[in-house]
């Protein structure tokens, strides 16, 4: 008689696991169920396209804040950006790969301002599945975006307006306040 002698290892629950490094993706027709929900929520309550943008940048300023520190630990091991053009080249890339699987198509500073940058998407997801009403012609779900970039920028210690517009595409306007040039002028000159 032979006796097999096997190794039983004891189960673990999900909460003794490590955080994964990997990035779960979400199909496409998920996210754009998902978000025409959201939009539809927004929609049913407010009475105009500008609330209704107010509503949907909220609700983009809620998950990016939630994203910050998720981004920053997984991608910079806790280490976050200090100059200014830095910072957005990290929103230009890494967020938005985090957030579409590619990066944001252009980045540019407005010629006029130095506290004004622009940051260019052609086609955001975002619009691309969602049917816009006659009445409504003006509304550019793009705004949801222009609220997480916010939250970034601001949770990161740039504060900044950062609105969505329709041209070449979609652009985001990124308007910094002042003391953020002028803490970047300062680390420039060290």
């Amino acid at each position: 008689m032979s006796v097999t002698i096997s190794a039983v290892r004891p189960r673990t629950s999900i909460l003794e696991k490590p955080l994964s490094k990997g990035k779960g993706e979400v199909s496409l027709s998920c996210f754009a169920l998902l978000f025409s929900e959201l939009v539809q929520y927004c929609q049913n309550r407010v009475y105009t396209v500008p609330e209704l943008q107010n509503k949907l940048s909220e609700m983009g300023r809620e998950v990016g804040v939630k994203f910050i520190d998720l981004l920053f630990v997984r991608e910079r091991n806790g280490k976050r950006e200090t100059k200014l053009l830095n910072m957005l080249l990290f929103i230009k890339s890494t967020l938005w790969k985090s957030l579409f699987g590619k990066e944001a198509d252009m980045l540019e500073h407005a010629n006029d301002d130095e506290r004004t940058y622009y940051i260019i998407e052609k086609e955001p997801i975002v619009n691309r599945y969602i049917s816009v009403p006659k009445d409504k012609g003006s509304l550019n779900c793009a705004v949801f975006t222009a609220g997480i970039v916010e939250a970034v920028l601001c949770g990161c210690g740039f504060p900044a307006k950062v609105t969505a517009h329709w041209h070449k595409g979609t652009t985001y306007m990124v308007k910094f306040d002042d003391l953020v040039i002028t803490r970047d002028k300062q680390l420039e000159d060290r």
